[in-house]
This record gives structure tokens, C-alpha cells and sequence, in this order.
């Protein structure tokens, strides 16, 4: 016993020096943590209690509000973002097709991009002088329609038993002459904005569709790599999809254009070509672009002409037939595959939501959702 006793004993003789330089070494730490933290250890976190819940979750309410705020702030911007990216998607075919002729990237957008910049500046030249003539006659005949008011026997009698002649006076000077002038500013302001939007939108079109592969690369490269592949052919379907619909949507734009063209020359109505692209152009926007063009038209030639004006809504009345149950069938059975009542609601919902923009936007959408439920949805709900 007394053996097994002595290396206890000379072990715990051992040890204290240890523990000594332990706690010399844990005292001399926290005099460093006091020089370094002059204020003291810093204590232990607050619980979460009823009031820090409340205020964590005002914040975060406040902080979804602002970013909703910002949103609606921008939804201008977040629209032309998004026209833009639609546009550049649709006419990439042109600038594959060109590619496969032998064409550099570059060289093949510069031309799409010219094909473009010329169609905007045909649709103002056949625009802009039949309208800036129609002011300038009626400016013209301003003088002589107040001449002839002036030599009405019925007006004199009028202005000398009521004064219509001074109330008409005050009401231009005081009233209508500040009026026009605000609104001819406020007329300026928006041709102005017109031709920023016009502009920002063909740099943008321009950018995104020289970037358009760039781009696809980079989004495709958040998604895990497992399901890259898949999502790689889901998305060219999409796009291949989005760029048929507007190759179509021109396409059947250019044949009412046409056909509007060779008819109002033949009927002989008056700036046949201008109101031509107004077909061509009010045909874009889905379900009612054609109505909306026809019936613009016609009342123009109505002005002219009361049998051209028959004419014309005969003509229009026929043609929209013909485009609803042949050409339209034709040229888009091969871009959206789309039944016809979800294109229709389609559309109204994006109408509704966003106007023409949205109207526009909406049947590739469509489409898009569409082939996502039919390759995802539905695949993964046949295997659960």
C-alpha cells in the first residue's frame, strides 16, 4: 500500500506547477482581453423575445414595401428591358440564318440592325408628310373660314344681340390661347419621349442581340449541373419558339400591309401607302391590331368618299376572315404551340396588365409555360 501511495503523491507534486502555469496563462489572457475590449466582454445575445420578433418583422414588411416601391418606380424601364430582350430574341434567327450564308456574327446583326433602322425611317417618311400637309392645308384655310364667318348675316345679328363675337375674344385670349400653348408643349414633350424610347429601345435590341449567346451561357450557369443539359434544350426551344412567333407576326403584318396597299391604290384612296402601314402596323398586336387598323382606315376613307368608305369595310371584313382562318393558322402552326382559348386568354390577360406591350408579350409567354408544364410538370407528377 505504502508503495502504491508515494508515485500518487509525486505525481500530484508534479502536476501544481502545471496548473500554476494555467492559471497564470488564462489570468494573463484575460488582462489582454481587457486591454483589447476596454469596455468588457461583450454579454450574451439577446433571447428572442415578443419585442425583437416585432421588430425584425416590421423591418423585413418595410423592407418588401420599399423593394415593391422601387418596382413600380422602374416598371417603365423593367418594360423597355424586357421589349427589348423580345425583340433581340426574335430577330436572331435572322442573324442564325445570315450566319449560315457564311456571315460574321457582327457583320450578320449589322444587317438586321440596318433592316431596321430603314423600316423605321420608310414608316415616317409615308407618315409624317401626309400628316404635316393635312395641318399645313387646314392652317392655310383658317383665314378664309374666318372671312366667310365674318360675311354671315346670321352671325352679325347673333353678335349684336349677345356679343358672341367679344365673349369669342375673351375665351381665346384668357382661356383657349394658353391652353394650346400648353398643350403644343406638352405635345413637344411627348415626341420627344417617343424618340428617347425609340432610340434607348435599338440600343438596347442592338446590345442584347450581340450578347444573346453571352447571355444564355451565364444563366445557364445557376443552374446545377445536372439539370444544365435539360434546361439548355427546354430554353432554345423557348427562344426557338419566341423567334417563329415574331417572324410570324411580321410576316402576316407585311401580308395585311400588302394587300391593304393594292387595294386602297385601286380604290383610289388618298395616301394609300401611309394607311397601308398603319395596317401593317396596328396588325401586330393580337386579336384586336386588325380591327383597330380597319377601322382607322375606313373612317379616313369615309372623309374622302362615302363608296370608298363601303369599300373598305367590305374589303377589311373579307380580308380579316381570310387571315383568322388561313394565313394566321398557316404561318404560326410551326412557332407556339398554343390551343386557340389559351391564346386567347392570353392575351387579355396580358392587355390587362401591361397594354400593348403586354398583349404582345403574352402568346409567347404562353407558349413558354406551356412547354414547361408539358416537359417538367407533368413528367415529374406521372413519376410521384
Amino acid at each position: 500500500m505504502s508503495a502504491d501511495a508515494e508515485p500518487t503523491a509525486a505525481t500530484t507534486t508534479a502536476e501544481e506547477p502545471q496548473k500554476a502555469a494555467e492559471k497564470e496563462a488564462i489570468r494573463a489572457q484575460e488582462n489582454d482581453d481587457d486591454a483589447a475590449q476596454p469596455y468588457g466582454l461583450p454579454g450574451k445575445p439577446l433571447a428572442r423575445g415578443p419585442f425583437l420578433f416585432g421588430l425584425v418583422g416590421g423591418l423585413g414588411v418595410l423592407t418588401a414595401i420599399a423593394i415593391a416601391q422601387m418596382v413600380v418606380n422602374s416598371l417603365s424601364t423593367i418594360i423597355l428591358i424586357v421589349v427589348a430582350m423580345f425583340l433581340a430574341v426574335g430577330l436572331n434567327p435572322a442573324v442564325e440564318a445570315l450566319q449560315r450564308r457564311g456571315l460574321a456574327r457582327r457583320g450578320a446583326i449589322s444587317i438586321v440592325f440596318a433592316g431596321v433602322i430603314v423600316a423605321f425611317a420608310l414608316f415616317g417618311l409615308a407618315v409624317v408628310p401626309p400628316v404635316s400637309q393635312q395641318l399645313s392645308e387646314f392652317v392655310a384655310a383658317v383665314p378664309g373660314y374666318v372671312t366667310e364667318l365674318g360675311r354671315n348675316s346670321t352671325l352679325h345679328q347673333l353678335d349684336a344681340d349677345y356679343q358672341i363675337l367679344a365673349q369669342l375674344k375673351t375665351f381665346v385670349t384668357s382661356t383657349l390661347g394658353p391652353s394650346l400653348a400648353s398643350g403644343i408643349m406638352g405635345a413637344g414633350l411627348v415626341v420627344l419621349n417617343g424618340v428617347y424610347t425609340t432610340v434607348t429601345l435599338l440600343v438596347l435590341m442592338l446590345y442584347f442581340l450581340g450578347s444573346l449567346h453571352t447571355i444564355k451561357d451565364y444563366l445557364l450557369k445557376l443552374v446545377p449541373a445536372t439539370r444544365r443539359a435539360r434546361t439548355r434544350a427546354i430554353s432554345e426551344e423557348i427562344l426557338t419558339g419566341i423567334g417563329g412567333y415574331v417572324a410570324g407576326n411580321v410576316l402576316i403584318s407585311v401580308i395585311a400591309g400588302v394587300l391593304a396597299w393594292i387595294f386602297l391604290s385601286l380604290a383610289g384612296v388618298q395616301y394609300a401607302l401611309a394607311l397601308a402601314l398603319v395596317v401593317a402596323l396596328t396588325d401586330l398586336i393580337p386579336l384586336v391590331g386588325a380591327t383597330i387598323g380597319a377601322i382607322l382606315v375606313s373612317g379616313v376613307a369615309f372623309l374622302q368618299s362615302v363608296p370608298a368608305g363601303i369599300a373598305c369595310v367590305i374589303f377589311f371584313l373579307v380580308y380579316q376572315q381570310v387571315e383568322n382562318y388561313f394565313i394566321y393558322p398557316r404561318v404560326m402552326k410551326r412557332s407556339v404551340d398554343v390551343a386557340p382559348a389559351v391564346t386567347v386568354i392570353a392575351a387579355l390577360f396580358g392587355g390587362a396588365l401591361l397594354g400593348i406591350v403586354g398583349a404582345l408579350l403574352a402568346i409567347p409567354v404562353a407558349a413558354a409555360i406551356a412547354l414547361i408544364i408539358r416537359e417538367v410538370v407533368v413528367p415529374r407528377q406521372d413519376r410521384a
